[in-house]
């Protein structure tokens, strides 16, 4: 078992009992984002009405993830602390040093050869340790992450700003510095100025080409991309239980481009069958049990206002799909809107490459609404108009995708299935262009979308939009065209429309997975020697 079980029950067993004593020290009703906060200081006694944006306060996160990039760093610092082992479970995912360019069995391989003392040293380190490592290819850490470790009511550091992608399953995920993660390993507090509490009010649910990414594209426009800093995003409203706990996830992990310290969504039936799905069926029982706990007081949510710094809402059932960009991911354009920018800007109209996955949209149900794109193509008698890249989000969803079908419809299609790892959308493509700073234009699942940040060019125009958005521009080839209300021309010079994406939230027939990458650490570690090379110009 990869999760730690016996650290989960003694956190719901006195989970309950905390949010009580807060409730009762503090004389209000508590938002779901307090409940875990609260819950989580450093000293239990040490509870008071702290005030929001001011006070700074010390917390005991519950577990830590760290991404092959910053980790080096950091368990060379942990390495010096004088602890045989971690304090709190923690992990290490090797997704950040591995090249997008020719596709996944030609790009690991190049991978595993020319970072293999980074990946000797850390998996020493981890083994050493009592760290979970992940080896490359298994996956982008904040999938892995929520498929594996993340809990509801928990609260988790990791070393990447996007670690809020577990406030999908309902958790306070941060991202931090190595050196915070560090000072959680041994066992020291965490500190943190407590956050204001920004409250999004979700009615309604999702239809036809709207997507939960379009939700945080839609709020990135409303906040900006300093509108959250200091504060925690907290969703609640009826509309949120009609969104995937993956869906979920996606918004959270892209609160980070409004500044916010995390988001955070209450628990549900989906958050549920998210857990069951994944074999976490005792972790979904234990949540169930405190269940009224793991989202705000009915107090709060009739009169909301009076406990969240800032109110918005937002209307899924009227929301449509989003581009933002380019150059900033909070310049949000709604897609009947996005024709018109494109002109009045002047911006390169034919779209050349779109790209979906990356560590906020490369779920099963992610891949499953894009393939029932491309799946269009030979019944409607079209083609792909532009190159798509694919990046699975991890080798549990590649293994799943493939046996339903997904991964053939896009190779079919022309599509180029990348590792399972972040690739482009931290700027690991090597990117085949005849020119690298000539004007041009990309669709992308991505999260960020400035200068340079896919393939080093200036001048590509990215546009961050929901993986369904990014193929259909991709089947078009062209900006200016509309999925929702335009037609194509086939192989038979007829016009043809596009149907609206489906795709499972869940696999029907369950996850499946042939080695899902993970190593346990070793059960004695004074028997492992850390592999450093001494010569060694990176470590």
């Amino acid at each position: 078992m990869m999760y730690d079980l016996e650290m989960m029950k003694q956190f719901y067993v006195s989970y309950n009992g905390k949010v009580q004593d807060t409730r009762k020290k503090l004389g209000r009703a508590l938002t779901l984002a307090e409940k875990i906060l609260y819950s989580h200081l450093y000293d239990a006694n040490s509870i008071k009405c702290f005030e929001r944006g001011v006070d700074y306060v010390n917390f005991r996160p519950d577990r830590v993830a760290m991404q092959d990039a910053t980790a080096q760093m950091a368990l060379l610092q942990f390495m010096n602390a004088g602890k045989s082992v971690s304090a709190v479970p923690a992990t290490v995912h090797c997704d950040h040093l591995i090249q997008a360019y020719k596709g996944a069995s030609i790009d690991l391989p190049v991978a595993q050869t020319t970072n293999k003392e980074v990946y000797d040293f850390l998996k020493s380190v981890a083994s050493k340790y009592g760290i979970g490592f992940w080896k490359p290819g298994a996956g982008i850490i904040h999938q892995v992450v929520l498929e594996n470790y993340a809990f509801p009511g928990g609260m988790m550091v990791g070393t990447d700003s996007h670690t809020p992608n577990a406030g999908g399953l309902g958790m306070i995920a941060i991202g931090v510095g190595g050196a915070d993660a560090v000072d959680v390993m041994t066992g020291m507090e965490w500190e943190l100025k407590m956050p204001r509490i920004i409250g999004v009010h979700l009615k309604g649910k999702l239809n036809g080409w709207a997507a939960p990414k379009d939700v945080i594209l839609k709020l990135a426009g409303i906040l900006t991309v300093k509108g959250g800093t200091n504060a925690i995003i907290e969703y609640f409203g009826e509309g949120t239980s009609s969104i995937s706990a993956t869906g979920k996830a996606t918004i959270c992990n892209m609160g980070a481009e409004v500044g916010a310290t995390t988001s955070v969504f209450p628990f549900d039936y989906e958050i549920v069958e998210y857990l069951k799905g994944t074999g976490r069926e005792e972790v979904a029982d234990m949540a169930l049990k405190v269940a009224d706990d793991l989202k705000a007081d009915n107090e709060v949510l009739s009169s909301p206002e009076k406990y969240y710094d800032k109110v918005i809402e937002i209307d899924l059932s009227a929301l449509e799909p989003y581009l933002n960009g380019p150059f900033t991911p909070d310049a949000a354009c709604p897609l009947s809107e996005f024709k018109d920018k494109v002109i009045a800007n002047g911006y390169p109209q034919r779209m050349e490459v779109g790209l979906i996955g990356s560590c906020t949209n490369s779920s099963y149900q992610d891949l499953g609404r894009a393939a029932s794109l491309v799946r269009q193509l030979k019944d409607k008698g079209l083609k792909m108009a532009s190159p798509l890249l694919v990046n699975p989000g991890s080798e549990l969803v590649y293994c799943t995708s493939k046996r339903d079908g997904m991964i053939a419809d896009f190779e079919e299609a022309g599509a180029v299935i990348m590792t399972n790892a972040c690739g482009p959308c931290i700027g690991q493509w090597k990117r085949e262009t005849d020119n690298p700073t000539r004007p041009n234009s990309i669709v992308t699942s991505f999260n960020r979308n400035f200068a340079k940040r896919a393939d080093g060019n200036p001048n590509t125009h990215a546009f961050v939009a929901s993986p369904e958005i990014a193929t259909a521009f991709a089947i078009a080839g062209d900006l200016c065209f509309n999925p929702m209300t335009d037609t194509l021309i086939n192989d038979k010079g007829e016009q043809v429309k596009l149907d609206a994406p489906t795709g499972d939230k869940l696999p029907v027939k369950g996850f499946t997975v042939d080695d899902n990458g993970y190593v346990a650490p070793s059960a004695d570690g004074c028997n492992i020697e850390v592999i450093i090379d001494p010569k060694s110009e990176r470590l």
